[in-house]
């Protein structure tokens, strides 16, 4: 990790798997014996609502886990997007997924990575794996942590339902990735 501490959001509805990826990094992260918070929001409604969580990943302990300005965005949907492109701290970074944000970035004080997301979980067979697809690219534009890190915390936290979807999440962690660096064939 570059900077001592990384504020990230993670936004997009219910059912996206916003709160796994977040818990996953933060697994990792302590994994690698960094410092973490987690906090997750949800809407009122569990599939198809609102789905927020806010991480914070340091070298020092935390003296808030509240986050107003995060160093890193990730939107998932244009209503994320509409909440949270703004909050980005100067100099930060914003993952979209632009698969379903269709909408001009309205900053030019931050960097920005749009990734097809749910078009490349689409093509590995599993629209599931899109929040993992976003994970992967950020943490290519941001290397807080390894892909091998987080391939480890997904060993070790995957749920036994899930076991089945461990090498998928390892491709999507990979494709993403490999997109934010440019490399994977548009």
């Amino acid at each position: 990790m570059t900077n001592t501490q990384e504020s990230i959001v993670f936004a997009g509805f219910g059912g996206q798997g916003v709160m796994f990826v977040g818990q996953l990094l933060c697994y990792a992260a302590m994994d690698e014996d960094y410092h973490v918070t987690w906090i997750p929001s949800y809407g009122p409604e569990m599939r198809g609502g609102t789905a927020n969580c806010f991480v914070v990943v340091s070298k020092h302990p935390i003296g808030s886990p509240l986050v107003r300005h995060p160093s890193i965005v990730i939107a998932f949907n244009q209503p994320s997007m509409d909440k949270f492109a703004a909050t980005v701290a100067p100099g930060g970074l914003l993952i979209v997924n632009g698969s379903l944000i269709k909408e001009a970035i309205p900053r030019d004080d931050i960097e920005t990575q749009v990734i097809p997301a749910t078009d490349i979980a689409s093509k590995l067979g599993n629209l599931r794996l899109t929040n993992i697809v976003l994970l992967g690219a950020m943490l290519a534009a941001r290397p807080i942590l390894s892909l091998a890190t987080v391939e480890h915390a997904l060993e070790e936290h995957l749920p036994a339902h899930r076991r089945n979807l461990l090498e998928s999440n390892f491709q999507a962690l990979e494709h993403g990735a490999t997109w934010a660096m440019g490399v994977f064939s548009r």
